[in-house]
């Protein structure tokens, strides 16, 4: 999906509409906070309190880490922000991208380890309800990294890069979340006790970006209520999903 949001580069002759990215960052944004409630959050509580430790515990402290996981990533790589496909003075166009890249991927390790976490949940606690639930999260994911997928290569093409190697670095920035995915499933028989500190951290994660990096970006302030009507499309169908599902 994230590939396949790349590919909206190949449709457009000149700049892209700046309403039209405001609408897909505004929906990765819904999309991510619903997931964060129904398919992490949520699930975490309720594990944390069938082990018997109060659900607020994990659910906040697991979200504290997240988020200065990413916080301290923030202090090492570049916002991911107009300014950022711009060259700094001294700065190659080859480094700057490539510190984008990286500092997009690292915001997606917490989306793959999300969607790894909830189908080990479901495949440990023996819950029919999990794994609809889970795969609820998958498709919510992949639905929000297709607009992710458009505005990385957009931005990219716009500034110059070649279309061909704007949708490459656009693709390559969701090759981490299966990775992440598929670790995250191996570790979890090991780690089990500690699933409900995972999924917290993972919300926390996400939610950070929403915040930090996808609602400033989509100008909710700005050029009418696009940003805002994508993230109220993306919060209702990914919500519509999960409980459809789960």
């Amino acid at each position: 999906m994230t590939a396949s949001g790349a590919a909206m580069v190949f449709l457009f002759r000149k700049q892209s509409s700046r309403s039209l990215q405001r609408v897909l960052l505004g929906f990765a944004a819904g999309v991510m906070i619903a997931a964060s409630m129904w398919s992490l959050l949520i699930p975490a509580i309720e594990e944390a309190e069938a082990m018997g430790m109060p659900g607020w515990l994990p659910a906040a402290g697991g979200s504290v880490l997240g988020i200065v996981f990413l916080l301290s990533m923030d202090y090492l790589l570049p916002h991911f922000t107009p300014e950022s496909f711009h060259c700094k003075e001294g700065e190659t166009s080859r480094r700057r991208t490539a510190l984008l890249v990286l500092a997009v991927t690292l915001h997606n390790i917490p989306e793959g380890m999300a969607v790894g976490i909830s189908f080990a949940l479901a495949a440990h606690s023996g819950d029919p309800s999990l794994l609809p639930a889970a795969t609820a999260l998958a498709m919510g994911i992949g639905i929000q990294n297709f607009p992710e997928g458009a505005a990385i290569s957009l931005p990219l093409h716009q500034e110059g890069m070649g279309r061909r190697k704007a949708f490459l670095i656009g693709a390559a920035s969701g090759v981490v979340e299966p990775i992440f995915a598929l670790l995250t499933v191996l570790a979890a028989g090991a780690i089990q006790p500690l699933l409900p500190w995972l999924l917290s951290f993972a919300a926390g994660a996400m939610l950070y970006v929403v915040v930090e990096e996808l609602i400033p970006e989509a100008n909710l302030t700005e050029g009418g209520h696009t940003g805002t009507l994508g993230v109220m499309a993306g919060f209702l169908i990914m919500m519509i999903l999960d409980v459809a599902l789960g």
